[in-house]
């Protein structure tokens, strides 16, 4: 098992406010993720000035206004982004961001590792195509789709020049919060299987759990997003994690990275102490006299270990013992003829 690539998303949780973008970094940087990622748009070219929110939107932000008006108020100018770019290097975390629009595709060209598309846009064959010829990684999410919306998408992908191992597909639900009843994270195992290529998750539960089952499942990349108190307004926040559970969920992948191992059953080192404690022996039920022949009656199975294991038990019957052996000593192959 590699090391996951955990990216911090932190969106819009922003609220606008650049001094809250750099606390957001600062967070993601103390928890040990890979990537903080915003998003970077032009409300004018991502939305429709009339276009209704979503109604997880309208429950965290209110009904009044539209979904332009909102994001207006949460886009980022070019130069936000080279002070958080500067801030994330200052800080040890590496910058990310996904595009909503060409101008913005352009504009993060040459800023990032890799390109991560978001749900919205897996129908979007014009996007598609404009980032495929980006000449770098995709990591690809896929909520409010079907497979062959994701088989579509990836088509588009690699027809256009992106090598299929340069791909990784998110399995994803995009409703804040995800119903548990809706995660259905074998979803992710279906794409793999029916892609032959690498997936992740990215994850918009409340909680820690999902996601660090989706790594223990073969997930190898993890995508949460964050936010420094649930309770500020904002759209995103109440699904958002708050700093202590970005550093738990981190520490859990981490530990399950290391837990899952080499997949080779054998006697850890730390347990081989334990076999002789754990495991039981072939013992005598009773005293035996010299030369006695040995019969299953003679042969009780009790701690400790170290003797001859009870799974040879039936090639001791017949033996002679060649001395007299008390009540519940510990057979040797030297006690027989």
């Amino acid at each position: 098992m590699g090391r996951t690539l955990i990216i911090a998303e932190a969106g819009v949780n922003h609220n606008g406010d650049i001094n809250l973008a750099k606390k957001l970094i600062d967070v993601a940087a103390k928890s040990g993720v890979d990537y903080v990622k915003f998003q970077t748009f032009k409300a004018d070219k991502l939305v429709n000035r009339t276009a209704k929110k979503a109604t997880y939107q309208k429950e965290n932000t209110g009904n009044d206004g539209t979904q332009y008006s909102m994001l207006k108020k949460l886009e980022l100018t070019d130069k936000d982004h080279y002070e958080l770019i500067a801030h994330c290097e200052k800080k040890g975390v590496k910058f990310l961001s996904t595009a909503f629009d060409f101008e913005s595709i352009a504009f993060l060209k040459d800023k990032l590792d890799f390109y991560k598309i978001p749900s919205g846009e897996i129908t979007n064959l014009p996007y598609l195509e404009k980032v495929a010829k980006l000449n770098l990684p995709i990591v690809m999410s896929t909520g409010m789709a079907t497979l062959e919306e994701v088989k579509d998408a990836f088509g588009v992908l690699t027809k256009n020049g992106v090598d299929k191992n340069n791909i990784t597909i998110l399995h994803c639900n995009t409703e804040y919060p995800t119903p548990m009843k809706d995660v259905n994270l074998n979803a992710m195992l279906t794409i793999g299987k029916a892609l032959d290529v690498k997936i992740g998750y990215s994850d918009h539960t409340l909680g820690i759990e999902v996601p660090i089952a989706a790594v223990a499942m073969g997930a190898v990349c993890i995508e949460k997003h964050f936010t420094l108190d649930r309770n500020m307004d904002g759209p995103d926040h109440k699904a958002s994690l708050e700093p202590a559970e970005l550093i738990a969920m981190v520490r859990g992948i981490r530990n399950i990275e290391i837990a899952l191992g080499n997949g080779i059953k054998l006697p850890s080192e730390s347990e081989k102490k334990n076999i002789v404690i754990a495991r039981k022996s072939i013992h005598l039920k009773h005293d035996i006299v010299s030369g006695h022949v040995l019969k299953e009656g003679d042969f009780i199975m009790i701690r400790p270990g170290g003797g001859i294991s009870p799974m040879a038990y039936k090639n001791l019957i017949g033996k002679k013992t060649k001395m007299a052996l008390p009540y519940q000593h510990k057979l040797k192959l030297e006690d027989l003829e």
